[in-house]
């Protein structure tokens, strides 16, 4: 069964970035007691589990430049990359993609993959609800109010019910919610 997941990390007021498109903020010092910790091998399993990752072209160039420093974060998994620019391809695994975000569910990840993980940007997030084609939304919220920047969901320009699935919550205070799209 085919699923597309939206997965965002954001602030508790929603944002997924600083302007400058900083996340030194990601790293949080909070303790929360009653929290579940996710051990290495219960993390690599998980994300063997994905077939596919897509991504905006902002994400993507942002992903090139931490791999510098920490290495492509992706791996091997095959990483769609929607743009209309011409940018450096680094990996074999990474393809760009020119074109409308239903041809590119029907007819490119539908017939190749189950789990799909869209993982920026936020422009992108919100066309792939406002179009109906997301299955689910995993947005992780860590325990920080940043006030400014790049916000998660600004303008989406419909309502779009959810199913809450399930609520995690992390020794770290991050939360995990995971909804799905109703349709």
């Amino acid at each position: 069964m085919f699923t597309l997941t939206i997965h965002m990390v954001s602030s508790l007021d929603g944002y997924i970035a600083k302007h400058d498109n900083s996340i030194s903020w990601f790293e949080t010092a909070d303790n929360y007691e009653n929290g579940t910790d996710v051990t290495a091998d219960e993390a690599v399993n998980f994300l063997k589990t994905i077939d596919c990752y897509v991504m905006g072209a902002a994400t993507y160039e942002h992903a090139l430049n931490l791999s510098k420093d920490y290495g492509w974060v992706y791996g091997d998994t095959p990483t769609v990359v929607v743009t209309n620019r011409d940018l450096p391809i680094e990996r074999p695994n990474i393809e760009i993609y020119r074109g409308d975000l239903a041809g590119l569910v029907e007819k490119k990840l539908k017939p190749a993959y189950n789990n799909v993980w869209l993982v920026g940007g936020a422009k992108l997030a919100k066309d792939f609800l406002r179009l109906g084609l997301a299955d689910e939304i995993r947005q992780s919220i860590l325990p920080i109010i940043l006030g400014d920047g790049l916000p998660f969901y600004d303008v989406v320009a419909k309502e779009i019910p959810m199913h809450l699935k399930n609520v995690r919550a992390h020794k770290s205070g991050m939360v995990e919610l995971h909804y799905q799209v109703k349709k």
